[in-house]
């Protein structure tokens, strides 16, 4: 099958899936070495990390492991870049992280997804990308699932699950996540 540019699909059982589950195996073993480290260890942190996604991160990038990946390479992060610990970022499909994000622990994004008909769930994978505006924050245990767009300056609140694009200058919350309000300084 192919990809039209927003969605990525990978047939099971070809030379697509047999790469996606090679780097699988790279991502596993770079974030067994990223989950040894602490928080004090922000140097080696950013160089693993870099190493995991294949581009360099910005000195400013903070993480608390544990981190969790099954791929890195779609992962793009910006400047002042804040992820807590024991956050998922599952990126089949690109993830854009923008500058001065803060990502609380628990977090879950998650640009991949099966077909729902039973038949075909096993026949590929689906992915579509996530993008995280400027200084956007996520709180504690929020999940946002592929395709989805938060703008600029919004809020995601804790536990939320966030199925569609949020406005930029929002807060967000619930399941599925639905405007609250509108935020401003």
């Amino acid at each position: 099958m192919a990809d039209d540019g927003a969605t990525r699909i990978i047939a099971t059982g070809t030379p697509e899936s047999a790469a996606f589950a090679a780097n699988v195996k790279r991502a596993m073993a770079i974030t067994a070495i990223l989950n040894r480290l602490t928080y004090d260890d922000a140097d080696e942190i950013r160089a693993v990390f870099s190493d995991l996604t294949g581009r360099p991160v910005d000195q400013s990038f903070r993480l608390i492991p544990p981190f969790h990946t099954a791929h890195g390479l779609e992962i793009r992060v910006g400047r002042r870049v804040f992820i807590n610990q024991n956050c998922t970022v599952y990126d089949f499909a690109a993830i854009v992280i923008g500058d001065d994000v803060m990502i609380g622990p628990n977090v879950s994004l998650l640009s991949a997804s099966h077909p729902v008909a039973p038949s075909r769930r096993r026949s590929h994978l689906l992915g579509k990308p996530i993008v995280i505006g400027d200084n956007v924050w996520i709180a504690a245990g929020a999940t946002v699932i592929g395709g989805v767009t938060v703008g600029e300056n919004s809020v995601v609140a804790a536990g939320s699950v966030v199925t569609r694009d949020v406005p930029p200058n929002t807060l967000v919350g619930g399941n599925p996540a639905a405007v609250i309000r509108s935020i401003a300084d």
